[in-house]
């Protein structure tokens, strides 16, 4: 596969925007013509915006676009720049005066690494928009994993985290993509060997005695990110996706899904390839921490 990143699944395209100085930004990723969406949040410190819209059994049950961003809360403002990008355009959900696109987006905590005076913002949410391509996407300290860590957990040694991708392609021809954007408190763990890779020291990470957390504010981690597929998918079966995807942040993050973390993970579905829901799952779980490696990986 040429692309071995998201943008390889037919009807996505990523961009991203950085504020290198202040060590934040976004990243966006399109889906002009609307594709069934879902969420699934497993963090208990999440920071995000139009997850209920995307949820089993609502009218919309479609995105336009997704934005992960830095910023905390305060970057959330930046998907009001993805919405103008996607109405100028004409994309989104049809009203009677007019189209709104829906744009789901999630947070990371970067304010303690750059200038917390700096965020992103509706310019740099369009920004973004204009960047987006479907080439082989950028990866590493760039976009919203410009200010990313890992490894904040006692026992630990901290380290640049950053934004990462990977697909790969089911037997049938539906091919899987993920974006993630890596900001745990927990340490990167190669899944095939168990070995830390970043954010500790390189051993092997014994199952029976995972690092403690210290004391640490909620919310200051978190790894959020986008699958998407060009299986057809109805939104129910895109948070079950989504659901099934938080298996790879398990298995490449040690811990993951702690009280001060804010993981989520949404699922798009761009496509018309007939596929089993089950098979995607399983093969959006191996992407995810195929994609948390490659956001490490220098």
């Amino acid at each position: 596969m040429k692309n071995g990143t998201i943008t390889a699944v037919r009807g996505i395209q990523v961009g991203h925007a950085t504020n290198r100085r202040a060590r934040t930004g976004c990243t966006v990723v399109l889906c002009t013509a609307g594709a069934a969406a879902g969420v699934d949040v497993r963090g208990f410190a999440p920071g995000t915006r139009e997850t209920d819209a995307i949820r089993p059994g609502q009218l919309v049950g479609k995105a336009h676009g997704i934005l992960l961003t830095g910023g905390s809360a305060f970057g959330l403002d930046a998907a009001s720049g993805v919405m103008r990008f996607l109405e100028e355009r004409g994309s989104g959900f049809p009203t009677a005066h007019g189209v709104v696109p829906i744009v789901p987006a999630a947070v990371i905590y970067d304010l303690g690494v750059g200038d917390a005076r700096i965020r992103p913002d509706k310019a740099m949410g369009y920004r973004a928009c204009k960047a987006a391509t479907d080439a082989p996407v950028p990866t590493g300290r760039i976009g919203a994993g410009a200010g990313a860590t890992v490894g904040k957990a006692p026992g630990l040694h901290p380290a640049d985290g950053g934004i990462g991708s990977a697909c790969a392609r089911l037997p049938g021809g539906a091919t899987v993509g993920a974006l993630m954007v890596v900001n745990a408190v927990g340490g990167i763990v190669n899944p095939d060997s168990g070995t830390m890779i970043a954010g500790g020291p390189k051993v092997e990470v014994g199952r029976k005695s995972p690092p403690e957390h210290g004391p640490g504010m909620p919310g200051t981690n978190t790894t959020i990110g986008v699958v998407a597929t060009d299986a057809a998918l109805s939104s129910t079966e895109a948070n079950v996706v989504a659901a099934m995807a938080h298996d790879g942040i398990a298995r490449a993050i040690r811990p993951a899904h702690t009280l001060r973390d804010g993981d989520t993970l949404f699922a798009l579905s761009s496509g018309k390839r007939k596929a089993d829901v089950n098979a995607v799952g399983i093969l959006a779980a191996e992407v995810v921490a195929q994609a948390i490696v490659n956001a490490v990986a220098r």
